[in-house]
């Protein structure tokens, strides 16, 4: 069954953010997810964030069990989920108290009304119902018995339980959506047909639901017209919406394709990091080798295995993991062979928030191993950039013959945005350091000029026969060495590998003003919230402020100091309590650094970073 085309001339609008909020087991992902996808084959520029409880089901009607799925949408730029939302859709009391404040007066509420009943208020601390007490009157509240309709709609439907029946709410509630913001059903039609192929009255029930949420929608008078969002000017090119764990597969994936390598992956599974792995086990017939380990240890113990036999070997995990595999980063290191560490970062410490947002593993990606133990450090900006940090780790770790650390983190692996499929053919050239025959004078810890990497031998390659371990090793032979000054001269060879990896990095580059009174530092995920903020105040008139982002952070690029001297003041803004703010403090004199920190599990609000910035200027 296909939509009837709307009659009336729909309003348009450049952007709209929509949240839906519910119980866990009210479906708002996928609903979010279908609305996401809709939209982006329609044309539009996405950003997505889903935000869900720890606990794999939580008490049905709690606060802390709410579960939401908030997208932005727009024919222009859009950068982050946004702040304050234009259409809210509260499946329950608890959905609508905990999200109510993000809504903007006068703007839409949809609420299930036959989930305001007395157990329900009370479950959310509700004393009275918001529905009735007329706190709501600053806002277009449309209410709707979607369980009840819902019922009625399938009520000629064989084959349904009651849960099963109210399970498909949620697609009414995304019906009404659709109409809202003249979108058509079918993509979300397709996806019926295609996931419950083997169920033909699954497919018809939500079918009928998400068309009766459409149709319903057109008859209210709260809802005089659609919203139209026209399709963005984007870049010439094919996309699709993708999730930064999604993409960072993918970016593994073509790196071992262009370094003729296979690729190996060890991990635990651990929320966030888990989809990488879901991912990468689809793809056997690119001749990946996916281990589900039985702990943190095992999975980058097998990694560093599968890369001393000469695979593009990754391991995947979150700060309690990276934590764990602390030990054997050190042994990956000391032996010099590639391995790239993916951290995704959490709320922490221990298990803290694990379906929150966080950057506060810096400084344990940086230096939480024993001994001297430096690594290459990374970190990705968004969740299409994934895939090219994901490649970019592997690169630098072949070639340098080093492990390498990539930092995401929750709100882009989870997110999604729009990414411009490539070719592996216009990606650059990844040189393996893998030795296959004999050659004069070699020697295991022999190093290049440049890279001062090693060569990478395979096991049983014959007259290439040496020794890897974790004690310290003689600096050319690699066999076991107690001798001081060796172990002095290997720190610091060690140490000076990975600081020469700025030559082979890009050089730090500054948006908006190049010099002057403000600029605005962060690194990794909080990339989309600081250019919008940014880009806002250069709109309206503030032309001295400028924006830094660090994707690289050991080493740092060469001309990091150089760019923050242009300016008299540096905010430094990140989710955790200041970390990489003492990197900068540590390794440049004389700046005039301030802080801006949130570490609520959530990311930065627009509103949020424009007011601090407004005032620094000052």
């Amino acid at each position: 069954m296909t939509t009837t085309k709307i009659k009336h001339q729909p309003e348009a609008l450049e952007s709209v953010i929509i949240r839906f909020v519910g119980d866990s087991g009210d479906g708002m992902q996928l609903t979010g997810t279908q609305f996401s996808d809709t939209s982006a084959m329609f044309g539009n520029d996405i950003a997505t964030f889903p935000n869900y409880p720890s606990e794999i089901r939580a008490p049905q009607g709690s606060l802390y069990g709410v579960s939401g799925f908030q997208v932005h949408i727009g024919s222009v730029e859009i950068s982050t989920p946004g702040d304050e939302v234009d259409l809210l859709v509260a499946m329950n009391p608890a959905g609508l108290k905990t999200n109510l404040h993000a809504v903007k007066p006068g703007h839409t509420i949809i609420v299930d009304t036959d989930a305001f009943i007395k157990k329900n208020l009370e479950k959310a601390q509700y004393t009275t119902n918001p529905l009735e007490d007329g706190s709501l009157e600053n806002y277009r509240v449309i209410q709707v018995a979607m369980t009840s309709l819902t019922k009625e709609a399938l009520k000629d439907i064989e084959g349904l339980d009651n849960k099963d029946i109210t399970r498909t709410k949620n697609m009414f509630a995304l019906g009404m959506v659709y109409w809202m913001y003249n979108r058509s059903t079918n993509h979300t039609i397709d996806f019926f047909n295609r996931k419950f192929k083997a169920k033909p009255n699954v497919i018809e029930a939500n079918t009928k639901v998400l068309n009766t949420g459409y149709y319903f929608a057109e008859t209210l008078e709260l809802i005089p017209n659609a919203y139209a969002i026209s399709p963005a000017k984007m870049p010439a090119g094919t996309y699709r919406i993708i999730m930064g764990n999604t993409a960072t597969a993918w970016g593994f994936l073509a790196a071992a394709e262009k370094a003729g390598l296979e690729l190996f992956l060890g991990s635990y599974p651990i929320t966030p990091a888990t989809d990488i792995l879901h991912e990468l086990v689809k793809h056997k017939h690119f001749g990946v080798k996916a281990f589900q380990a039985e702990d943190e240890i095992a999975g980058i113990t097998s990694a560093i295995g599968a890369s001393f036999a000469g695979d593009l070997a990754i391991t995947t995990t979150s700060g309690p993991g990276l934590a764990l595999k602390g030990e054997a980063i050190g042994l990956a290191m000391i032996i010099e062979t590639p391995l790239v560490i993916v951290n995704v970062q959490r709320g922490g410490p221990s298990t803290g928030l694990p379906t929150k947002t966080e950057q506060s593993d810096l400084l344990q990606a940086l230096y939480g191993r024993n001994g001297e133990s430096p690594v290459i450090v990374l970190a990705a900006s968004t969740p299409a950039n994934c895939f090219d940090m994901a490649f970019e780790a592997a690169k630098l770790s072949v070639e340098h013959m080093t492990p390498v650390i990539l930092l995401t983190d929750g709100y882009i692996a989870n997110g999604s945005a729009p990414w411009k499929i490539k070719s592996v053919s216009e990606m650059p050239e990844i040189k393996n350091n893998i030795l296959r025959e004999v050659v004069d004078d070699w020697k295991p810890y022999k190093r290049d000029e440049l890279t001062l990497a090693r060569k990478w031998v395979i096991p049983g390659t014959k007259g290439l026969e040496h020794r890897v371990g974790g004690l310290e090793k003689d600096k050319l032979t690699g066999n076991v060495s107690y001798v001081p000054e060796n172990h002095e001269y290997m720190t610091k060879i060690r140490a000076e590998k990975i600081k020469r990896v700025q030559n082979f990095i890009p050089d730090l580059t500054t948006e908006f003003a190049d010099s002057g009174e403000l600029l605005v530092v962060g690194w990794g995920g909080t990339y989309g919230s600081l250019h919008s903020a940014v880009k806002y105040l250069d709109d309206i008139g503030y032309k001295n402020v400028g924006y830094a982002h660090f994707k690289y952070i050991n080493p740092l690029p060469k001309n990091t100091e150089s760019i923050l001297k242009r300016y008299k003041k540096i905010v430094v803004c990140e989710l955790n309590n200041g970390q990489f703010a003492k990197v900068l403090k540590m390794n440049f004199d004389g700046l005039n650094l301030s802080q801006f920190n949130k570490i609520q599990g959530l990311p930065f609000g627009n509103n949020e970073l424009i007011e601090t910035f407004k005032q620094l200027v000052k």
